[in-house]
């Protein structure tokens, strides 16, 4: 057999091969170079692209729910907007403290605003929900201002103490 016989006896077994396999002889696969889809473009082109830069809000957003801080940042959002939340003359007399399972501790400028507080409870509560979502703030406590301590140091008398002279 010379060179030319092999060469067309091959060129036949890969014709038969192919007519097997069901795929049109002369047509060519492409073969991938290093083991990527052929398919896939590698560059990313006018439209947009998952490996286009993504906005700042939009990536923190992403990570803050990947990583299951939602309430923490919900929390986080009434102690930022209180002011835009309960309004500016709310805000001027009274300021949240903690907010832990869903109870706001907000610590008032006075007794009286602390009595206020307690009836515009519900209102407020509301203005929260429509803010920040519900189920952030479910209940209010208020507290009145804190009263200077008349314990200093570790040991105390209990009693009265220095008020008892006082008149």
């Amino acid at each position: 057999m010379t060179g030319r016989d092999l060469a067309h006896a091959a060129l036949e077994a890969a014709k038969a091969k192919a007519k097997e396999r069901g795929v049109p002889p002369g047509h060519r696969r492409r073969v991938a170079s290093s083991g990527q889809n052929p398919r896939r473009r590698r560059w990313s082109g006018p439209g947009a692209d998952a490996r286009d830069p993504q906005p700042l809000g939009r990536l923190v957003s992403r990570l803050v729910s990947d990583r299951g801080w939602n309430e923490s940042v919900s929390g986080a959002r009434v102690f930022a907007q209180w002011a835009r939340l309960v309004g500016e003359d709310v805000a001027e007399h009274a300021q949240p403290v903690a907010l832990k399972d869903g109870e706001l501790t907000v610590r008032a400028s006075s007794t009286a605003w602390a009595t206020q507080l307690r009836l515009l409870q519900g209102k407020l509560l509301a203005k929260i929900a429509a803010g920040v979502g519900n189920g952030v703030v479910k209940r209010m406590r208020i507290q009145g201002p804190m009263a200077p301590s008349w314990r200093k140091g570790p040991r105390h008398v209990s009693g009265r103490g220095p008020r008892d002279t006082y008149g």
